[in-house]
This record gives C-alpha cells, structure tokens and sequence, in this order.
C-alpha cells in the first residue's frame, strides 16, 4: 500500500496576482526539488499569500514599492533562506527591480551567477564585515573607484543571504567572489529586525544591510529606495506579528505612515 504523498508545504497557497520576482522564483525551484515539506518555525499559520508570504487578510502585495535605482542586488542564498516567511531578500526583491537571487553552492556555483558577475555593465562589490577578511587590502567603506574597477558600471551589491555562521562559510568558500572588492559597512544604528534573535545589536538583517548598501551610492533615486526599504521592513514585521499573534492590521500605524511618506519624491 503507498503512503499518500505528502505536500511541499503545509499552508495553504493564495496567488496574489502579481508577476514573480527573483527571490519567489528560486523559492519555487527550491520547493520543485524538496522531498519533504518545510516547517518554519513561529510565523502565522494557515493561508498564506505567495506573493508576500502573510496571511491574506494582512497581504502587503498592494504596497509592493518597485522602484528603478541605480545599484543592483545580488543575492546568494543558502539553501533554506528561500523557504523561510521571515527571510527579508524577499524584500529587497519587492523594492529594488534589478535584483536577482541564487542559490548557493560550494562546488556548482549557478552559471548564471557567474555570467551576471561577469557583465561589463555592474561593478561586483561583496558586501561583507571587514575585520573576517583575509587580505585586508580588498576591504572598502565606500565606492571610490578602486584598483580594477569597471569604468562606468554600476553598483552590484552582493548579499550573502544566511544566519551568520552559514554567511561566514560562504564566504570563506566561495572561490568565484574573491577578485572582487569587499565592502565593509560601519552603521551608527542597531538593528531593528524583530522576527529572528541575534546575539549581537550590530548584526543587521538582509534588508537592513541593502539599505544601508543604497545609502552609498550618492544616487537620489537609491536613497529614496534605501528609505523605502526601511519602512517597507518595519511595515512587514508589522503584519507578520500581528498575523502570527492573531491581530487585525493596522492600516494606519506609525509603520504605515513612515512607508507612505518614503514613497512620496522629494521635491
């Protein structure tokens, strides 16, 4: 007698009508080679919006900001970033039209991966703490034109997307990423990420660090983007708690409010 073949997820999927982005399309390759399904830990249960990973009734997909900037996101993902709702690349997804997303891999990086860091039009930078690496001479802390760097490109920031002990081994493994210089980021703030403890104030989640990434450029469309992607994080904590705890929205919180004034040009 077979065993009824168990579903990849044990929520229940709402299509939100709206195109996939490049985080929600590797997370749909990740599920397409899964054996068994992913229990994430905490989060709301029930239906869940594919296109924001909520609860219907506290769906963000109307707010999905898509803004044009001048930089890019690379993301490089371990293997389960994809699958969590509390993975916040996702956002970086939602906000920053040039973003791609990965896979990562110690010994088949994705070929088009290596093409993208390739492409004459970006200028690669891995964004990284400086004090764990090894040579200090590729360390930046701003985008300077450097030794090597391609005239007249644009800025790719690439994102290791994974709990600081993964992060640390992907970095140290990843052969492909070691010509490119390492931008080390020093923030005044602490993190505001409530979904996932830290052990540590100064480690920021994905999403805060592209902010902060956007910060750099000297770009006014980035820095638009750079707040929006603060409040847009702020907005879905939010509503992930809130559905986790069983609470209506607040469609007019302080959150709310930071999003909408971030998404108004500065005239």
């Amino acid at each position: 007698m077979h065993s009824p073949q168990l579903p990849l997820s044990f929520l229940t999927s709402v299509d939100p009508g709206l195109p996939p982005h490049a985080v929600s399309r590797l997370r749909t390759q990740r599920l397409a080679r899964s054996t068994r399904p992913f229990l994430s830990r905490g989060g709301p249960r029930g239906e869940r919006c594919e296109g924001c990973r909520l609860r219907p009734s506290h769906c963000l997909c109307a707010l999905r900001p898509m803004l044009e900037t001048g930089a890019g996101f690379c993301l490089v993902m371990h293997d389960a970033e994809p699958l969590k709702p509390s993975n916040t690349g996702w956002l970086i997804a939602d906000v920053v039209c040039d973003t791609w997303a990965f896979g990562w891999s110690r010994t088949e990086p994705d070929a088009a991966l290596l093409a993208l860091l390739e492409d004459a039009r970006w200028q690669p930078y891995v964004v990284f703490p400086g004090e764990f690496v090894s040579p200090p001479g590729r360390v930046v802390h701003d985008l300077a034109p450097h030794e090597g760097a391609r005239p007249g490109a644009r800025p790719l920031f690439i994102l290791l997307d994974a709990t600081w002990p993964e992060a640390r081994k992907m970095f140290r493994k990843s052969p492909y990423l070691d010509r490119f210089p390492v931008l080390s980021l020093r923030p005044e703030q602490v993190s505001g990420y409530r979904l996932r403890r830290s052990q540590r104030s100064d480690h920021f989640c994905t999403s805060e660090v592209a902010a902060l990434c956007l910060e750099l450029t000297g770009d006014t469309h980035d820095a638009q983007a750079g707040r929006v992607l603060e409040s847009y994080l702020q907005v879905f904590s939010e509503r992930y708690l809130q559905a986790k705890n069983q609470k209506p929205p607040e469609v007019h919180s302080v959150a709310m409010q930071a999003l909408c004034s971030a998404m108004r040009p500065e005239s």
